[in-house]
This record gives structure tokens, C-alpha cells and sequence, in this order.
């Protein structure tokens, strides 16, 4: 049985909806807005977070209201195939067009925690997984993007004086010094570097000059190489390399993943660029059946869906360099009672939630 056929025909009964825009300002120029999806029904609520990066994509929809025909009787694959009828940006198009799979798994997820808890039982039950702890990377650059600032290395040995078995995603840019490099793979703590390559615009700098690429690629030679760039001479300084290579921005699909330029040995699963659930779980089952490696990441989630993705991990891939520690890490402050790597188990007995 395939994965998603272990979830598809439970059914979901939907009454209401209601909408929950959050906010956290992460800088003086950003100010990060989600949705929290709340579909109702049986005396149950399940939840998704929409995640789209445009602010007036949540405040459209939040002024629009929960006006969307998704009341009635279904199951959780007919309600996919109910939404591919309607129109989720019905208050203005957005603005990305990765925001329509962003929005379609939050809804999505949202169905299948409610469908869950009306029947009773939890993801993991219902496809026969046993939860583990979830390792987890702190991701962070070195710059300051909003403030100009130049990179140093104090951001991540301010987390490391935290707490000494962190382990760390990092964005390289062009302005990394030699001395940078060496100082940071003196620590042994970078598990990924992630060169956003594959982004067709990024309010930021990402490397583009070979001499950081085969200086990245020397210094750290266990850490994952994710989303370079492909140029001719980009390509060069990666040959030898191509299993460190690991794709995140272009995997939306199995499509995606077998016309990648290299066969990958490890893949970035994030469950919103998949969008319906099929499409996700078919990745998982392509991934198993050809012995790929997988990692997740976040999409700076405010609510449940930090630990949706969690949850995720913790069933198809806990003991990778995943990129989802808990939301405190990303505040501009910090709490103090941060949780260390690997999170315990947090799976409630029905749904399809974490830490609740």
C-alpha cells in the first residue's frame, strides 16, 4: 500500500472554517505573516498553516473571510480533488506562484488532522510508523541583509556558548573571508551550506563566485552542498562532490526529483512546496523505494505547522540535519528554555499535530 492510500479514505466531515492571521516582526524591514487554517466539523478542529511570504496574500484573505464552499461530506482524497475545483487566491492572485502550493497544503493538512481526529487516531497510527526523536540544525546567516552589516562568526558561537552540540545550516555569501571559513570549520558543527542558487530573486547575497564555491566545498567536506548554482563553471568546482549536492527550492514533486541534473542521494522534502498531500506522500514513498536520504525544512511557521513538519520528520527522516528547530530559534530574541537536538517525541494520540 502506498502511503497516501493508508490516509486517503478517511472521511472528513467540514461544517465551518475560520482563519488566524499571525505575525512576528523577525527584522526592522520584515515583518513575517502566516495563516492558521481551522477547518470544523463532528465537534472537532483541525489545523494547517498557510505560509505564503507576501503579506497581502494573508491580509487579502483574512479580509475575504472564510467565504470558500468547504462544507460537506468527504474523504480526505475527495476533498483534495474538491479543492482542485476552487480558486484559493479567489481575493487576489498572489503574488508567487509557489504561494498556491503554500495555501493548498495548508488546507490540505488542516483536512487531515480533522479527519484524523473525527476517526480517532494519529498519523503515526494511521500509517503504521513509529515516531523518533528529531535531530535538528539552527539556520542562520552570518550578514545582516536589512542593516548592511558584514559577516563574522559571533552568530554562531553565540548559540554554540548556548548550548555546545547545536549544529548549524548556514547561508555562504561571496564576502566570507578566508579567515571566516577557517574559524567556522574549526568549530565541526555545519551540517548543511546552503547556497540558494536556485532562487530566481532573494532580498540578499548568495555566492556566485567560484572561488567560494571550491573554498565551501574543501572546507567543509561532510557538509551537504543545497541548491547551487549550475553554471559551467559553478559545475566544475562541484565534480567529485555530486553527492553532497542536495536540492531544495526546485523539489515540488517525484518529477522534480528525477530531472534533477545530478540523481540525488539526498533531497530537502518541505511539505508546503508539495501541496496536496498525495503529491507529498508519493515523494516519500519514490524516496524509500530508491534508497534516497531526505532532510526537511521550515518556512519560518508561526503555529501548528512547525510542528506538522516536525511531525513529519520524525516519521520519514528523524536523524537527518533537519532544518526545523523549534520556532524560539527564529525570534529576534530568543527564549531562554530553548528545547536542545533531538526533540523528543511530541505526537498527540489523535491528528496530525506536535507538541499538543
Amino acid at each position: 500500500m502506498s502511503t497516501y492510500a493508508a490516509i486517503a479514505d478517511l472521511p472528513l466531515r467540514i461544517e465551518e472554517y475560520a482563519l488566524e492571521v499571525r505575525a512576528l516582526q523577525l527584522a526592522p524591514d520584515f515583518r513575517r505573516l502566516t495563516t492558521v487554517i481551522r477547518l470544523r466539523g463532528d465537534g472537532h478542529e483541525g489545523v494547517g498553516e498557510d505560509v505564503c511570504y507576501d503579506p497581502g496574500e494573508h491580509e487579502s484573505q483574512a479580509a475575504a473571510g472564510p467565504v470558500l464552499p468547504l462544507a460537506g461530506e468527504f474523504t480526505v482524497d475527495g476533498f483534495s480533488r474538491h479543492l482542485e475545483g476552487i480558486d484559493l487566491f479567489h481575493a487576489g492572485a498572489p503574488v508567487l506562484e509557489a504561494s498556491r502550493e503554500y495555501r493548498r497544503w495548508a488546507y490540505e493538512s488542516a483536512a487531515l488532522d480533522l479527519a484524523l481526529r473525527q476517526s480517532g487516531i494519529s498519523l503515526a497510527e494511521a500509517l503504521g510508523i513509529t515516531p523518533s526523536p528529531v535531530r535538528f540544525v539552527v539556520s542562520t546567516r552570518l550578514d545582516d541583509p536589512f542593516n548592511g552589516t558584514p559577516p563574522d562568526a559571533e552568530r554562531v558561537l553565540g548559540w554554540l556558548r548556548r548550548d555546545p552540540g547545536l549544529r548549524f545550516k548556514l547561508d555562504p555569501t561571496d564576502d566570507w573571508s578566508h579567515e571566516l571559513i577557517r574559524e567556522l570549520a574549526g568549530l565541526g558543527a555545519v551540517d548543511v551550506m546552503d547556497m540558494k542558487g536556485q532562487y530566481d530573486e532573494v532580498p540578499f547575497g548568495v555566492p556566485t563566485d567560484p572561488h567560494t564555491y571550491r573554498e565551501i566545498v574543501a572546507s567543509f567536506p561532510h557538509a551537504l552542498i543545497e541548491d547551487p548554482r549550475l553554471t559551467p563553471e559553478l559545475r566544475e568546482t562541484l565534480e567529485g562532490h555530486e553527492d553532497r549536492v542536495t536540492w531544495d527550492a526546485p523539489i515540488h514533486s517525484v518529477d522534480d526529483i528525477l530531472g534533477r541534473a545530478w540523481p540525488p542521494r539526498v533531497v530537502n522534502m518541505k511539505p508546503s512546496r508539495f501541496g496536496p498531500l498525495s503529491r507529498l506522500f508519493a515523494a516519500y514513498d519514490h524516496l524509500r523505494d530508491n534508497g534516497i536520504a531526505a532532510y526537511s525544512g521550515g518556512q519560518t511557521e508561526l503555529g501548528p505547522g512547525r510542528g506538522q513538519v516536525q511531525y513529519l520528520a520524525s516519521l520519514f527522516h528523524p536523524d537527518a540535519p533537519n532544518d526545523i528547530a523549534p520556532s524560539g530559534y527564529n525570534e529576534p530574541r530568543p527564549p531562554d528554555d530553548l528545547p536542545s537536538s533531538p526533540l523528543a517525541v511530541a505526537v498527540s494520540p489523535i491528528g496530525f499535530r506536535w507538541g499538543e
